[in-house]
């Protein structure tokens, strides 16, 4: 899903890599970015990415997602694919300084993809939830539900095909709601792993982590259990902030 949002690279010193989400720096026309540096973990000042704080409490999500599955997966998971990005991203700083072995930019440049993309996609997962009550679950309103109708039929028909979509994933990956801008239309994608499956050029609006460590500790092997009970903490506020964003002309 990197792709879709995008995290350039530029030498800035004596070589020290710096990376650049193109999220923060906004997209066409001036449209709103899809996640703020903050929210990406960017550190400017370091040129690095920092694991970003979650936006609640491990244990606000109960009893949908439990409190020690979003601890370990935050603090652990994400965190090791912040740290991943940053070592690539540094790698390949050194190559392009003459210091590092260009013999493994094929290697370094896939780290990049999925690292970075494993961070993104983790970033956007967080920001796209809030407690049940308390913004999360319920339906869309506005033009993100008038959309889901058109190019879904329905509200109810988009669960079933998002929630199915989840459930089918092949081994590791995710679920995705995106917005494809060529036929201004919404699709259901799947992912595999953190990068694969996925169409170039869409704007990633809701995603559904189906890897294992997000929901083993409480679901097991129930994987539509636990896609089931992430729709209650959907926060349709934000999914349409990026809706808006990604169709504003």
């Amino acid at each position: 899903m990197i792709s879709a949002i995008g995290v350039g690279v530029a030498a800035a010193g004596a070589g020290v890599a710096r990376a650049q989400p193109a999220a923060s720096s906004g997209g066409a026309g001036g449209r709103p970015p899809l996640l703020s540096p903050d929210e990406l973990g960017w550190d400017a000042a370091k040129g690095e990415y920092t694991l970003p704080p979650m936006p609640y409490a491990y244990d606000a999500l109960e009893p949908h997602l439990d409190a020690t599955t979003m601890e370990i997966h935050h603090t652990r998971h994400h965190a090791a694919y912040v740290k991943g990005l940053n070592t690539a991203l540094a790698r390949l700083a050194e190559i392009r300084a003459g210091t590092g072995d260009a013999s493994l930019i094929k290697h370094w440049s896939r780290e990049v993809s999925f690292h970075g993309a494993g961070h993104v996609n983790h970033a956007l997962f967080w920001v796209t939830m809030a407690p049940a009550g308390a913004g999360g679950g319920g339906e869309p309103i506005g033009s993100l539900a008038a959309a889901i109708a058109r190019d879904f039929g329905s509200f109810g028909a988009f669960a079933t095909h998002f929630k199915g979509a989840a459930n089918a994933v092949e081994g590791s990956g995710w679920a995705w709601l995106v917005h494809e801008p060529t036929a201004d239309r919404l699709l259901v994608l799947q992912g595999e792993k953190q990068q694969d499956m996925m169409v170039t050029g869409v704007t990633p609006l809701l995603g559904v982590d189906v890897w294992e460590h997000a929901y083993y500790l409480r679901y097991q092997s129930r994987r539509a259990d636990y896609v089931n009970a992430f729709m209650n903490v959907v926060n349709w506020t934000r999914v349409a902030r990026h809706f808006d964003g990604a169709t504003e002309r």
